[in-house]
């Protein structure tokens, strides 16, 4: 009897060591192909002690960013539009892996982003109006940049 229950035993422990590597090889094919994803020439990774987890860093830099971003250095600042509210805000592309480098855009008018930093701040310089009439004023896009707050 007690054969029976040790052979048991036995089979249940080798089953769920099976279904343990079908598993841990599911986790390995997300890891790569995320790696695949993200990693480019430029890329290496680091290990975050605030994510328990390794993250890649220096990567994808996007064609259609303005400027580096002034807070990570990694990343460059974009105009990006949000799915859920359709509002646009200028945004760092190292956002994921931790910077948080934002700031709000006009929502009506036009609006022209070009690639000069501000001299104060390093974010980049656009160009707005809100109507054809209207010519085109040139300010920083960081609300919280001297330049900005000495003009209004």
């Amino acid at each position: 009897m007690k054969d029976q229950i040790t052979q048991m035993t036995v089979v249940k422990k080798r089953s769920d060591s099976r279904n343990l590597v079908k598993i841990s090889k599911k986790k390995v094919g997300k890891i790569q192909s995320e790696v695949r994803q993200y990693y480019d020439k430029n890329g290496y990774l680091s290990w975050s002690e605030k994510k328990r987890k390794y993250v890649i860093l220096g990567t994808n830099t996007p064609v259609n960013g303005l400027v580096e971003c002034p807070d990570c250095h990694i990343g460059k600042l974009l105009i990006i539009r949000s799915r859920k509210t359709k509002k646009r805000f200028i945004g760092c592309s190292n956002y994921y892996n931790g910077c948080r480098a934002s700031a709000p855009l006009v929502q009506r008018g036009m609006i022209c982003a070009t690639k000069m930093p501000c001299k104060i701040c390093f974010w980049p310089i656009i160009l707005l109006r809100y109507s054809r009439k209207q010519k085109w004023a040139r300010q920083c896009s960081n609300m919280r940049c001297e330049s900005r707050i000495s003009k209004s």
